[in-house]
């Protein structure tokens, strides 16, 4: 019997659903990618940030390659797999809801830009055509096994 949760969403907060996971994501999206650059900016205990890594280094989010800086032994950085580049839009969905429904006074500490253009931009929800779709019209479908 398989004991894996039906639901995508359980799936997925089986990797994701611990708050040090997105904030490792964030600081490794920002361009660190060393334990000690992770473990200094987010003050993370070294044992849980070890735990974290290890997570989402097993459950394909991240890989490791192995450095050596002159002088220390070998050591891993860690990098994002497909599957971690793909947590782009999830990170910016949080960070949007966050500068929306939970504001600082002094504005959001990050914007989202276009590298082109530098215009704004948003998360949303775009139909197979590539248009936007209101969130009020998008609906979720649980029955997605076709009926004969």
């Amino acid at each position: 019997m398989n004991d894996e949760p039906a639901c995508s969403i359980e799936r997925s907060l089986q990797i994701l659903g611990e708050r040090w996971s997105f904030l490792v994501l964030r600081e490794i999206f920002a361009g660190k990618h060393k334990f000690a650059e992770i473990q200094s900016s987010l003050g993370i205990a070294t044992n849980l940030l070890s735990s974290r890594l290890k997570l989402l280094v097993e459950t394909g989010v991240l890989e490791t390659q192995a450095y050596q800086e002159p002088g220390s032994r070998p050591r891993q950085s860690y990098h994002l797999t497909e599957a971690g580049r793909d947590l782009r839009v999830v990170l910016a969905a949080l960070q949007q809801w966050g500068d929306v429904h939970r504001p600082r006074p002094s504005g959001p500490s990050a914007l989202r830009r276009t590298r082109s253009t530098r215009r704004p931009v948003h998360v949303g929800f775009l139909d197979d055509d590539g248009h936007e779709v209101p969130a009020t019209e998008v609906v979720t479908v649980t029955d997605t096994v076709p009926r004969i």
